[in-house]
């Protein structure tokens, strides 16, 4: 059985975006130049940077709601406990079994798309960045295109 062209994608997303190193530092320039781009776009979104259960950056935009919060703790939680992003995740389950994911625990884990991991080359998944208040594949690519800019600025 051969892979899907978008289970292809997401999984060259992954082997593209690797950070040579993450700090603190690392995380407030990444979220504040997902942020910027979502202000200027005048999207309401929350944002979320975080080294398992530290936060390291946190914004939420006029328009987000409190749900946005629990989508962030269900989202980042199925990064941190698989390795990858939840878009990838999320199609890789669909395509084995129509029910997704429903083993796993919903008020846990989530595969809605949108939180993608922080992966430090020679240190593995080191935590997630994730982006709720848009549909599953535009957070996605929110944070997809925001780890590639910062990479890009980055010189990696």
């Amino acid at each position: 059985m051969t892979e899907s062209p978008r289970l292809a994608e997401l999984r060259q997303q992954e082997e593209e975006l690797v950070f040579a190193s993450f700090d603190h530092h690392d995380a407030w320039r990444l979220g504040s130049l997902i942020a910027n781009h979502a202000i200027a776009s005048e999207l309401g979104v929350a944002i979320d940077i975080r080294r398992h259960n530290v936060v390291l950056f946190r914004c939420v935009l006029p328009g987000a709601t409190s749900d946005q919060e629990e989508w962030i703790r269900r989202k980042s939680a199925s990064v941190l406990r698989f390795e990858h992003s939840t878009a990838l995740l999320g199609e890789q389950f669909s395509a084995r079994n129509p029910l997704g994911g429903g083993w796993l625990a919903p008020e846990d884990y989530t595969l809605a798309g949108g939180s993608f991991p922080i992966r430090v080359r020679g240190a593995g998944v080191i935590g997630a960045v994730t982006v709720s208040g848009l549909s599953s594949d535009e957070d996605h690519q929110m944070v997809v295109d925001g780890i590639r800019n910062y990479l890009k600025t980055v010189g990696v």
